[in-house]
């Protein structure tokens, strides 16, 4: 474990990418515990509302982004510097991303359904990061082995194919397999393959004038969505918490306290 730790995390220079990742998954789980607490009225945790204004945790983070990715642009790959501020980078993307449906729809969703983004794109950071911190690609490792170069190489082709069935897979209208599909094998072959969901692109452009495939991926979009709807729903709530169904629109001039 050791010499994978100094073969592909330090002597690349992916150290400070690690503390960063540590930081952002750290900074989004304690944030999501903090919010849910304040919802639930519990613990001694208030929303920060100077003057009236519901401050977002958003701008925090927005402002550690910039100090830390400063920070890291002026500092080598390797010492304190780098260190720190790749921590620093971690913490306010963390707090950026918790909210990157409230930027998206520039509106209080975080606890409706489309406040449900936030994670998604959270959980899709993580495992791109986890990817390239996993040792594989052949970047910035010296000395390798005639072994190493191969798998290494094979990885490197692989997910190149996998990013591009993961655009076709996007053009079917499956976004979630085209994101997943880009760092988890198989994934993305098998929505690049299967049939396009109705009114997705591919489908406009190629199922115009065949009704039996038009109403055969109907049928297959109803049964996949009943299926997979209620699994992902819990995972989503288990992560974030559960979205309030009654929670009224908001102009994004008055932004509601959660």
């Amino acid at each position: 474990m050791g010499h994978w730790w100094y073969r592909n995390i330090v002597e690349p220079g992916k150290l400070p990418m690690f503390l960063a990742l540590l930081a952002f998954v750290t900074s989004f789980l304690v944030t999501r515990v903090i919010t849910r607490l304040i919802r639930a009225g519990r613990g001694p945790f208030k929303n920060i509302t100077p003057g009236g204004l519901h401050v977002h945790h958003v701008v925090p983070g927005v402002i550690l982004v910039i100090i830390g990715g400063f920070g890291a642009v002026g500092s080598a790959r390797h010492g304190v510097a780098a260190y720190l501020s790749a921590v620093i980078f971690g913490l306010g993307a963390g707090l950026v991303l918790d909210e990157f449906a409230l930027i998206l729809h520039l509106d209080d969703v975080y606890w409706s359904e489309e406040g449900r983004k936030s994670v998604e794109i959270v959980v899709l950071t993580a495992a791109l990061v986890a990817l390239v911190l996993g040792g594989f690609l052949p970047f910035g490792v010296n000395d390798l082995t005639s072994e190493e170069a191969q798998s290494r190489g094979l990885v490197v082709m692989n997910t190149a194919t996998n990013f591009f069935l993961a655009l076709i897979a996007l053009w079917k209208g499956k976004a979630r397999t085209a994101i997943f599909g880009v760092v988890i094998p198989f994934v993305a072959l098998v929505g690049a393959i299967r049939l396009a969901r109705p009114g997705s692109p591919y489908a406009r452009r190629f199922y115009v004038n065949r009704p039996r495939a038009r109403a055969k991926a109907g049928l297959r979009a109803f049964h996949h969505d009943r299926r997979w709807a209620a699994p992902r729903r819990k995972f989503e709530n288990f992560i974030g918490g559960t979205p309030d169904p009654k929670q009224p629109a908001v102009s994004p001039e008055k932004p509601e306290n959660r």
